[in-house]
């Protein structure tokens, strides 16, 4: 399997492609990371340095690749974290580049926002972008719980509005969809969910609460998942394996008290999870 990826990276830490790459790596998956910028280390951090790479760039990469005739070989494309709605015009034009000679490929948009913690840190024209072109062009979505609320202009804090934001993506054209950093009005203490859902159902996956303040697990779970549903998992069984074994990352993370996700440490639950939870369908 082939996944083109074109997401942020930092040289410190797992964030972006950082976070991405080495597990999809570790469970067989050959990467073909374009980077949107390059940075020391995560912005979480208050001061990084580095650049970010313009349109052009990404597409002068983009076209490299081309040039070598693999994209007919190419399964997938991910994208993560957009600097500007210019760049991800060049991304879109990836992945048309990508289906054009593979329809059979299929297009992943984590649409990378903000979260509940520190709300909207993304440029103003991202929202917008993401929701008019980025998520009408994909075929899976793996928005967290904070994302999907904004969005769709739904109350994802309680279930039925959560049920009602994922029919609206549905709606768009994507077939399968990841909610991560869930909880609702239904979510036990102590506890948080991911709810994924797809043509055998909806299905909710609850772990428990670990006590971290970390970045890049997000982007981790979205290539897992996407990894699993190209690989032909179904729904459940895809939520089952991808969010087992971020868990059990974050697990080791909570244990050693690290500020960065363990993916190198931990990466064996990446092949064969520690703990394996089980996903519950939704009615």
């Amino acid at each position: 399997m082939n996944i083109l990826s074109i997401q942020s990276h930092v040289a410190y830490g797992h964030v972006g492609n950082a976070a991405a790459v080495f597990p999809l790596q570790r469970i067989g998956v050959e990467v073909w990371p374009v980077n949107t910028v390059q940075f020391s280390n995560h912005t979480g951090y208050g001061a990084w340095t580095g650049t970010v790479f313009g349109a052009d760039h990404i597409r002068e990469v983009v076209k490299g690749i081309e040039d070598r005739g693999v994209f007919s070989s190419c399964d997938g494309v991910l994208s993560g974290y957009m600097g500007s709605a210019e760049i991800g015009e060049a991304i879109l034009d990836a992945v048309v580049r990508v289906k054009r000679a593979n329809p059979a490929a299929r297009y992943c948009c984590d649409p990378v926002i903000g979260d509940v913690d520190s709300g909207v840190y993304v440029r103003e024209d991202i929202p917008d972008f993401m929701r008019i072109k980025a998520l009408a062009m994909a075929d899976v979505a793996t928005p967290n719980q904070f994302e999907l609320g904004l969005l769709s202009g739904l109350d994802t804090g309680i279930m039925e509005g959560l049920r009602a934001a994922m029919d609206w993506l549905h709606a768009l054209g994507i077939g399968s969809l990841l909610v991560t950093s869930v909880q609702t009005d239904e979510t036990p203490d102590n506890t948080i969910e991911m709810v994924a859902s797809g043509r055998d159902g909806t299905f909710c996956l609850r772990t428990p609460l670990l006590p971290l303040n970390v970045n890049g697990a997000g982007d981790a779970i979205a290539a897992l998942f996407f990894a699993h549903v190209l690989g032909g998992l179904s729904i459940a069984d895809a939520l089952a394996k991808a969010g087992s074994s971020i868990f059990g990352v974050l697990r080791a993370t909570s244990e050693h008290g690290s500020r960065e996700i363990m993916l190198v440490e931990a990466q064996e639950e990446f092949v064969a999870p520690s703990m394996l939870f089980e996903p519950v369908k939704l009615g």
